[in-house]
C-alpha cells in the first residue's frame, strides 16, 4: 500500500524558490526557478499545473530506475511557498527527510554554494513560510550565494532585481552546479555532498 512506502523509496520534493511572471524570471530571488528548470530538462520532466497546489510541477527520476523527483516552483509569490510545499508533500506522501528548498542567498558570496538541513532561515521569506507550512525546519536547503547589495541599496530591491552584466557570464554554469549538488544530495546524502561541494 502507498501508505507503508519506505523512506528509501519515497519521491524528493525539490522546491526551487521564486516568483511566477516574465517580470522576475531573471532576478537574483528566482535563482531557485532556474536550478529546478535545469533538472526538469536533466531528468526529462516537463512542467504543468498541479491539480492540489498552486504550484507548477515536473515528475522524472535520476538515471534509469534512480530516484524519483517531484520538482516543485509555488505560483503564490515568495512569502507564501510552504501551503504549496506541504500540500505537494502530502499529496506524494514525502517525509521532510527527502525534501529540498532551493533558493538564492544574501549571507553567501556570489557564486559560493551551500547546503544544510535545518536552522534558521536568515531572513528568507520562502523558506519561513515552508517551515511555518511544513510544521518543522528539518529539511535541507541548497542555498545559492547571490551576495550582499551594493552601498546602501536595500536588500529587498536587491534580490528583485537582474543579475548583473558581469554575473550572468557566470550564471549558467553556476545554476549547473547547484543542479549537480542538488543530485549528489539526493544520490549520495548531505554530508557526501556537502564535503564535495563547500569550498569547492
Amino acid at each position: 500500500m502507498a501508505d507503508e512506502i519506505s523512506i528509501d523509496d519515497a519521491p524528493w520534493l525539490i522546491v526551487g524558490l521564486g516568483n511566477p511572471g516574465k517580470e522576475y524570471a531573471g532576478n537574483r530571488h528566482n535563482v531557485g526557478f532556474m536550478i529546478a528548470d535545469l533538472l526538469a530538462k536533466r531528468t526529462g520532466g516537463k512542467f504543468g499545473r498541479h491539480k492540489r497546489a498552486v504550484a507548477d510541477v515536473a515528475e522524472g527520476r535520476l538515471g534509469i530506475g534512480g530516484p524519483r523527483l517531484v520538482l516543485a516552483k509555488p505560483l503564490t509569490y515568495m512569502n507564501l511557498s510552504g501551503a504549496p510545499a506541504a500540500a505537494l508533500a502530502q499529496f506524494y506522501k514525502i517525509p521532510v527527510e527527502h525534501v529540498i528548498a532551493v533558493h538564492d542567498e544574501l549571507d553567501i558570496p556570489y557564486g559560493e554554494l551551500r547546503a544544510k538541513r535545518g536552522g534558521g532561515e536568515g531572513g528568507h521569506n520562502g523558506l519561513r513560510s515552508i517551515s511555518k507550512s511544513l510544521a518543522t525546519k528539518e529539511y535541507a536547503r541548497v542555498r545559492f550565494g547571490v551576495g550582499r547589495p551594493p552601498g546602501r541599496q536595500d536588500p529587498a530591491d536587491y534580490v528583485l532585481s537582474d543579475f548583473s552584466g558581469a554575473e550572468r557570464k557566470e550564471l549558467e554554469f553556476l545554476v549547473d552546479r547547484a543542479a549537480d549538488f542538488t543530485e549528489m544530495i539526493v544520490e549520495k546524502g548531505l554530508e557526501p555532498a556537502q564535503n564535495v561541494f563547500h569550498g569547492s
